[in-house]
């Protein structure tokens, strides 16, 4: 053997959801220009999507430089096809905790038959079994939490029994835990009330915090400064490691290899030609499906409005469009199947931004310093729509189902309102404040250099998992 140590080598491993896709990567990026190897594992059929959605062609042993290290791609072949939009969930986890373990294992120890052994694995939810198959490795692993601290505080708190929610023999009492603000039935994450229809969704987001405690690191998609008294409560349980807002890096040299699992269609020219700050966003996220009512108002509304507007339908929800929109609305709206949001979201002309409220989303909307209009449809969603709207005050909610008149009211509110202006400087300051916490030298870096500090340290002293197959 040389003298040389071995590369750190960071094994990362997502749930095949769009949301737990995209941080994860970004993470990952970021961890890797710090000068670490980055194999990043989910399912085959979607590890192909990320793949021929961006602009790189990666083999499965080639890597793409990205700033000091490099990000390779090595996925997981179980078989198995998920071709139902509105049961990816709750098919995806039956499958991986079936098929997922021992493949995860077998990966592993192909990374040290092929002489790169895995210094560390981090996983994000829905996978709690990757903690279990690399602490049984001897192996060190961290958890990327993929949505709010609050909301990583109000499950543990439900897991563990340490507050009061709603029952069936109690169904409207509000839920009052430390560090975040009272909660309202409606507020809270959907999947814990008594009424949610998503039993196993429940279970496998409370299974997370089964064996939490194994891995070494907790880290969140947040920031210190957003979260401050959230982070601080939870913190006599649970030690939460603020590494986000993890949005799209364009410092680097793998900046435009992303997490999308579908195309983005370019739309920055369109977008080029509009007036700064006239634009309505709509973008609901990568599952949600609105019915055909619901279409059918907020086209109305759009189609009225007479503001230009860019609405993001996937292809698989097209068809529920009015028809004649696309000719009503021609050279003022664009409908795409999928947009590249972070550069949306930056551009001049994007003057607000109507949303599901997936914590991705949050973010992104915060970084950019975008007013939103929340229309939140379950889980978390509620949740972080009561912070967009109470908490950080960027903007305002629209209830469900959306009519078009109260869509109408809402962004004449946002663009232009009484209100307006105090949301857009609320906005403006959020910007900044996301922008610092990832800056070099700001409170989420420090956190992930911290975090490689240990990665370098474990490899240069040869703590390696070598397993015998």
């Amino acid at each position: 053997m040389g003298s040389e140590p071995p590369m750190p080598h960071v094994l990362m491993i997502s749930f095949p959801g769009q949301g737990h896709v995209n941080p994860l990567l970004r993470l990952a990026k970021q961890i890797a220009a710090k000068g670490v190897l980055i194999t990043f594992s989910t399912t085959s059929d979607t590890g192909h999507k990320i793949i021929s959605s961006s602009d790189h062609v990666v083999s499965a042993d080639d890597g793409v430089p990205v700033g000091n290290g490099q990000l390779r791609f090595e996925f997981l072949n179980l078989n198995w096809d998920k071709n139902d939009q509105k049961h990816v969930l709750e098919e995806s986890m039956l499958n991986l905790d079936t098929l997922g373990p021992a493949a995860f294992a077998d990966l592993i120890r192909k990374q040290s038959m092929a002489r790169r052994p895995v210094t560390y694995v981090v996983n994000n939810p829905f996978i709690p079994w990757a903690v279990d198959v690399a602490t049984d490795m001897g192996i060190p692993c961290a958890v990327l939490w993929v949505q709010s601290c609050a909301v990583f505080s109000t499950y543990y708190h439900y897991h563990h029994g340490l507050g009061e929610f709603p029952a069936e023999t109690n169904p409207n009492i509000s839920v009052c835990l430390p560090g975040i603000p009272t909660m309202t039935p409606e507020e809270i994450p959907s999947f814990l009330l008594p009424s949610s229809p998503y039993k196993s969704l429940t279970k496998a987001i409370l299974e997370q915090f089964r064996n939490i405690n194994k891995a070494s690191r907790v880290f969140v998609n947040s920031f210190t400064e957003l979260e401050p008294e959230a982070i601080d409560a939870i913190s006599k349980y649970a030690q939460l490691i603020p590494v986000g807002p993890l949005v799209e890096q364009e410092d680097n040299s793998g900046s435009n290899l992303r997490g999308d699992l579908i195309k983005a269609t370019d739309c920055l020219e369109w977008l080029d030609r509009q007036a700064p700050h006239s634009v309505i966003y709509i973008s609901l996220g990568s599952i949600v499906t609105l019915t055909k009512e619901e279409m059918a108002e907020m086209a109305h509304a759009l189609t009225t409005n007479g503001r230009p507007f860019l609405w993001v339908v996937r292809p698989d929800c097209r068809e529920l469009l009015p028809q004649g929109f696309h000719e009503e609305v021609k050279g003022r709206g664009m409908v795409v199947g999928w947009s590249p949001q972070e550069s949306v979201l930056n551009h001049s002309s994007t003057g607000c931004f109507l949303t599901h409220c997936g914590w991705n989303s949050v973010l992104e909307t915060l970084t950019a310093g975008v007013p939103v209009i929340a229309y939140p449809q379950w889980g978390d969603q509620v949740t972080d729509a009561k912070f967009l709207v109470d908490i950080y005050k960027v903007g305002v909610r629209l209830k469900a189902p959306v009519q078009r008149n109260a869509l109408h009211a809402a962004i004449e509110e946002v663009m232009d309102g009484s209100g307006a202006k105090g949301m857009k400087e609320n906005a403006a300051k959020w910007k900044e404040t996301a922008n610092t916490a990832v800056a070099k030298g700001g409170s989420s870096d420090r956190n992930i250099q911290a975090f490689v500090d240990e990665v370098m340290k474990r490899a240069a002293g040869g703590v390696h998992s070598f397993l015998q197959v």
